[in-house]
């Protein structure tokens, strides 16, 4: 398996400086959240996002050097990211992320909320100074969306109802949104048209579904050890994603322990060896190779070079971490 640090190597150098800066940007006036920030930017995270922004801007400048205004793309695409985590995890209760402790759990709520706050108050400020409109629009409805996606989530929980396509929108807001809209910015960034931009904003949306679906499968077949959280956690607090949906149109008594909320003993254990014993897994997989092979149709228009490749990796690999 392909690991995404070797497809990262066109803009190795890029990520380490990113790393460098991200701590500078959140500056140390305050040093519990100073504290905090450390704490995220050190949790060992794959800076995915980061990465796909910083490959985009070289393989649409091939022949130039990319600009400051690139990386500070990068480095707002993170920090959004990593505010939207923070709140996660307090709306979440969770304890880990990445096999550390949640900075809600090393400080407390009202440092991670205030933490998460100060990100996204932060890239805001960031993403003013690029002084380019298009490109602040587009993150501006980012924020809007992983607010969105979170409320639905929220407003969801336990219903066995939930369409695949309902699902998806979700997935969009709280996970691909980031990825597709800071996928076009890198290529307005460097002067592409809109309509350009705009295959590099739908190679975003899909790799960054099929990602989402990917983690959802796992959140079934990984252990908690792999997974740097418990396992399961979704389905246990009503968040239905692919695989349970899937499940339930072929397990009919799935419903009935989702819809009493797992209130008896041994309900959890028994919805989960009902998705396992269904197709749900096996076409969740389905869909996110369908997600994965359609981002990749969205690149033809860029020339080949090495980051070009790393893109096109990236989507096998988003499909590789299942096996």
């Amino acid at each position: 398996m392909t690991s995404a640090t070797s497809l990262f190597s066109p803009v190795e150098e890029d990520l380490s400086l990113l790393t460098e800066n991200l701590k500078q940007l959140v500056g140390a006036r305050h040093p519990i959240l100073f504290a905090a920030a450390e704490h995220l930017f050190g949790a060992g995270g794959k800076r995915l996002r980061p990465a796909i922004v910083l490959l985009l801007s070289r393989a649409t400048m091939p022949n130039q050097e990319i600009t400051s205004k690139h990386r500070r793309l990068a480095e707002i695409t993170e920090m959004i990211h990593t505010a939207s985590l923070v709140h996660d995890d307090v709306i979440d209760e969770a304890e880990l992320r990445r096999g550390v402790p949640t900075v809600h759990s090393s400080f407390t709520n009202r440092v991670a909320v205030l933490a998460g706050d100060f990100l996204f108050a932060q890239s805001s400020w960031y993403l003013a100074n690029l002084d380019n409109l298009a490109v602040v629009k587009l993150l501006s409805e980012v924020i809007m969306d992983l607010a969105e996606g979170e409320i639905q989530q929220g407003l969801k929980r336990f219903e066995t109802d939930l369409s695949i396509e309902a699902y998806l929108e979700k997935s969009y807001y709280k996970t691909a949104s980031l990825i597709a809209n800071s996928s076009k910015a890198a290529g307005l960034l460097s002067g592409l048209t809109v309509e350009e931009a705009t295959q590099l904003y739908h190679y975003g949306r899909h790799l960054g579904l099929a990602f989402q679906i990917v983690d959802d499968i796992l959140d079934f077949t990984a252990s908690s050890d792999a997974l740097g959280k418990p396992a399961c956690s979704d389905l246990k607090s009503g968040n239905l994603t692919a695989p349970a949906l899937y499940a339930l149109e072929e397990k009919p008594y799935l419903e009935v322990l989702i819809e009493r909320e797992f209130a008896q003993d041994g309900d959890l254990e028994q919805a989960i060896a009902l998705v396992k014993d269904s197709q749900g897994i096996q076409r969740s997989r389905e869909l996110a190779a369908h997600h994965a092979e359609a981002a990749v149709t969205h690149l033809s228009d860029l020339s080949n070079t090495e980051p070009r490749q790393a893109l096109i990796g990236l989507a096998d690999y988003v499909l590789s971490r299942l096996y």
